[in-house]
């Protein structure tokens, strides 16, 4: 009995290892990359059919560049169509960048709604939802960008930059914008309630947008308050956008947008990235 049992239990076949079953650390940067895309997708879906989404980027360029054009043209630069080409900068960085809040506001509503909890369920990469939302904001600050463009060109301003210089000014503050929306984004993952992140979103923004170049030419000021005005990373950004479109040049005002860009990425990436793995 015991060399019959012996022999039965030898012919089996040997059973198959037992292999790990993916996780989210074993998935690729390629599908990671893929996951954030198709995320990316899901942000313009929610656009799609909720176009009301749009209305900042459709009307606040529109009013803005109106109201201080007819407001300040005269008294700051004798008419309207003089005090464009330094309005017109200036509104295109308020805008696009104000636009960047809405970023940590849709993230922190997502998050208290459940979303992220369901996407944890997926066979995808974790960071995808938040880097999918990030990207899926791109449209948003293109969509900001040429109407404010285009209302400027319609009423006389003619950049000198031409389309070249026209066109870069676009892409640096998408770029500048994407980077900003990197601390509001941080913000929505720490806190709990999304009016929170859009009122103290817009009351750190809006000193940084008004007390800065973007209105008014900075030797008008006070001396102590021009001290701050220079140093004020949005001046940066309007005076590399006024340099690009208006004289088409690529001066240090541009190197230092593109560097700012660049560290405010590589602080708060790694922050909100850490951060959101934690709570979401």
């Amino acid at each position: 009995m015991t060399t019959t049992a012996v022999a039965e239990r030898d012919t089996k076949s040997p059973e198959p290892p037992i292999r790990p079953v993916p996780t989210a650390r074993s998935i690729s940067i390629t599908q990671t990359i893929e996951n954030s895309f198709t995320m990316a997708y899901r942000g313009v879906l929610k656009i799609k059919h909720n176009p009301e989404q749009l209305f900042d980027v459709v009307i606040q360029p529109v009013i803005f560049t109106l109201m201080f054009s007819y407001i300040f043209g005269g008294a700051i630069s004798g008419d309207v169509k003089s005090y464009l080409p330094i309005i017109i900068p200036g509104i295109l960085v308020q805008t696009v960048i104000t636009t960047s809040v809405v970023t940590g506001v849709q993230l922190r509503e997502d998050m208290n709604k459940g979303v992220f909890d369901r996407f944890k369920s997926l066979p995808i990469a974790r960071i995808s939802p938040l880097s999918g939302a990030l990207l899926a904001d791109v449209i948003r600050y293109a969509i900001a960008t040429v109407i404010t463009i285009v209302v400027g060109l319609s009423m006389g301003f003619r950049p000198g930059g031409g389309i070249v210089g026209v066109a870069a000014a676009g892409i640096l503050v998408i770029v500048c914008s994407f980077s900003v929306s990197w601390i509001f984004a941080f913000m929505g993952v720490m806190m709990s309630k999304a009016s929170s992140v859009q009122g103290i979103s817009l009351l750190v923004l809006f000193p940084l947008t008004f007390l800065s170049n973007a209105y008014v030419n900075v030797e008008t000021m006070p001396g102590w308050l021009q001290a701050f005005v220079k140093v004020n990373p949005i001046s940066q950004v309007v005076s590399a956008i006024r340099e690009l479109m208006n004289d088409g040049h690529f001066g240090i005002h541009v190197v230092w947008s593109l560097l700012g860009a660049a560290v405010l990425v590589a602080i708060m990436a790694p922050l909100t990235v850490r951060m959101y793995m934690r709570k979401a």
